[in-house]
């Protein structure tokens, strides 16, 4: 999976004090997101990878599994965004403007996601991952936004059902911080999709029930969905080139 940005679309740094439609430098990024704090730990834990298939990699055991099943939806959101930033719809976009602002802030976070946790996992790291974006047309707004919805509330209900199976707390702390931000990238889609629709579509009394989970009937007791890795990887492997699949066996 190619992880350069398009030729003049890389980008640029600004003030990490100004607002998430802003560009903020990886440096920056870090300290916001307490990376540095996980990366110490990160290096003391071991990775069992274990392939059941020549055309399916699995992510391993342990901590380090669940930083790998990480690092692949990661891989995939990095290369969607790099990708919109080399389609016709965002080559369109008027310098400036909001959308344009939008993605290519969205590419650069979703980037230093996937860095970061590549040189953490270091040789324990699953392998680079070839997506399959052939469903999504590129030159379309609804299909390249839909398309942006899906991914960041996938990857949103990914770390929440992924948490449980994570025993350090600078690793649980860290997917915190990571997940806050996916869910704010979710909130910006949607709105950019129809204004005021981050909460998703209202049933019954008030619950969203395609952000938060509406089985759970108590106001105190609602929660954001969550999904199993199995459940997850059932939708990224369908945006994964044949070779380039992925399996989580070890959470189930």
């Amino acid at each position: 999976m190619s992880s350069t940005f398009p030729s003049g679309q890389r980008p640029t740094a600004s003030d990490p004090a100004r607002p998430l439609l802003t560009p903020i430098k990886r440096r920056s990024f870090f300290m916001y997101a307490g990376a540095t704090a996980g990366a110490t730990a990160l290096v003391l834990a071991g990775c069992n990878k274990d392939n059941n298939s020549p055309n399916v990699t699995d992510v391993g055991s342990g901590d380090f599994g669940i930083l790998n099943y990480a690092y692949a939806l990661e891989q995939l959101e990095a290369a969607f965004y790099i990708q919109i930033l080399a389609g016709s719809y965002f080559t369109g976009l008027a310098a400036g403007s909001a959308e344009r602002q939008l993605f290519t802030d969205l590419a650069l976070h979703e980037k230093i996601h996937s860095d970061f946790l590549q040189k953490a996992l270091g040789s324990n790291a699953i392998k680079q991952l070839t997506p399959n974006f052939s469903s999504i047309n590129f030159g379309d707004r609804a299909s390249l936004l839909s398309a942006a919805q899906a991914f960041e509330d996938l990857g949103v209900a990914a770390y929440n059902g992924a948490a449980r199976f994570i025993q350090s707390a600078d690793y649980l702390t860290l997917a915190g911080k990571i997940v806050s931000v996916e869910a704010r990238h979710a909130a910006l889609i949607r709105d950019t999709i129809a204004y005021n629709s981050f909460v998703g579509t209202a049933t019954g009394a008030g619950i969203a029930d395609d952000v938060i989970d509406p089985s759970l009937s108590t106001p105190t007791a609602r929660q954001e969905k969550s999904k199993l890795p199995a459940v997850v990887l059932d939708t990224a492997n369908k945006f994964l080139a044949d070779g380039s699949k992925i399996s989580a066996n070890s959470f189930r």
